[in-house]
């Protein structure tokens, strides 16, 4: 997350920093995250339904196991920004609100894990997190050791309050100390994005050495223009963030916020399907006790998610875009040989009302299996047919929304 203040510079101390390569997140990882839907609420006497305390991520960890996520692949759930007190303990240890969190973290962590869940933790690489509590820096790995003691799974560190500068040394410097713990923690990072709004150019081989996944991009609010301007940042920039990414190392154009307030129908269909196209973590911000039945199918549509939990790795790209039309392609198993299957997301980003009839040809797209392709909706689960890779076919695309093919090689069964 960002939040506009001031920076300030940090002494980082000089440690010998080796590549991360955890072997963790060999595939995007998969959960849920309070900061976009529930932010910073700290007033749990006015608001105790919706404030950040412990029965909050514990009743979500609940409808987590009970309404089918985890059995579908969601199993992170992960604290973010306000959880802790507002000081170090005696010992200069992070410590949670004794209020919000009164049987301390160990317990929520064991919680989850008896649930087969993970457990996730937020700081933030600079001298105070994004809303004022305290940060990492001079105490890194007491850190890394205390999130290890509460049996922490996933750290998400943010980048307020810090020098973008220091960032290269910092970041590493901290997973390796989380290394060094001997718990496997999967590293969410934000330092690419601070670095580049601050005008500089990110350290990519160093990065995706260092972190499992990282945010490049703006938060993620909830509405379609948001959505929107993350799909356009991820197609513009295609060919600088792509070869960065791939098994253990992603990027992340951040939450999914189907289930919310700002989107449609159709545009939740749309965030779900390009987030697989993009190979991005599915990493939910909503709330699971008031979830429409619609939204429930998207985010648990188990063929679309198939297709970004892809072994392969590889992130999809934009082929076209013309008229308002987006036609973008992720090659996924099965293979043969060369040759790859492949999934099209097909975007319409017009909003004049009207479904758009796209006509799609797969040699145009790069698709030439002489073989032909066997081509499903993934939202209908309607089999469109088998294509020579010259065959023409229809799809019918409604406003800000998308149609989702999966397309198989057929290769021979003698």
């Amino acid at each position: 997350m960002y939040w506009t203040g001031f920076i300030v510079g940090a002494l980082v101390s000089c440690i010998c920093i080796n590549a991360l390569e955890n072997g963790l997140a060999r595939t995007p990882p998969m959960g849920w995250l309070a900061w976009e839907r529930f932010r910073c609420n700290i007033d749990c006497d006015n608001d105790p339904y919706n404030c950040i305390k412990e029965s909050l991520f514990m009743t979500m960890a609940d409808l987590m196991v009970s309404e089918g996520y985890a059995a579908v692949g969601y199993n992170v759930v992960s604290l973010d920004d306000c959880w802790m007190a507002s000081e170090r303990d005696a010992n200069g240890k992070l410590q949670p609100d004794p209020i919000r969190f009164p049987s301390g973290l160990k317990a929520l962590s064991d919680y989850l894990h008896a649930k087969g869940l993970l457990f996730g933790m937020y700081e933030d690489y600079g001298t105070f997190t994004c809303a004022g509590y305290p940060g990492i820096l001079g105490s890194l790995e007491l850190d890394a050791q205390t999130f290890a003691e509460w049996g922490v799974d996933y750290v998400k560190l943010d980048g307020c309050n810090a020098d973008p500068a220091d960032m290269d040394q910092g970041y590493p410097e901290f997973g390796q100390y989380l290394n060094a713990t001997g718990r496997p923690m999967i590293y969410s990072c934000s330092w690419p994005y601070y670095q580049i709004i601050n005008g500089m150019t990110p350290d990519w081989a160093s990065i995706a050495s260092t972190c499992n996944l990282w945010r490049n991009y703006d938060d993620i609010q909830d509405s379609w223009a948001s959505v929107a301007s993350i799909i356009d940042y991820y197609g513009d920039n295609q060919d600088e963030i792509i070869p960065n990414a791939g098994p253990g190392h992603w990027n992340d154009p951040d939450m999914l916020i189907i289930g919310n307030f700002g989107l449609s129908y159709e545009q939740s269909k749309a965030q779900m399907a390009m987030w697989a196209i993009l190979a991005a973590p599915l990493l939910m911000s909503n709330d699971l006790r008031n979830m429409d039945p619609q939204n429930k199918d998207i985010l648990q549509n188990i063929d679309i998610i198939a297709v970004n939990q892809d072994t392969l790795g590889l992130q999809g790209r934009r082929l076209s875009k013309e008229n308002g039309i987006e036609i973008w392609s992720r090659q996924i198993n099965p293979t043969q040989g060369t040759d790859y299957s492949y999934s099209l997301a097909v975007l319409n980003r017009r909003t004049d009302g009207t479904p758009y009839d796209v006509s799609i040809t797969l040699s145009t797209l790069g698709m030439t299996f002489a073989g032909g392709y066997s081509v499903t909706d993934l939202f209908t689960s309607v089999d469109l047919g088998d294509f020579a890779p010259d065959d023409t076919f229809e799809v019918r695309v409604n406003p800000t929304s998308v149609v989702m093919l999966r397309c198989n090689l057929i290769t021979s069964t003698a």
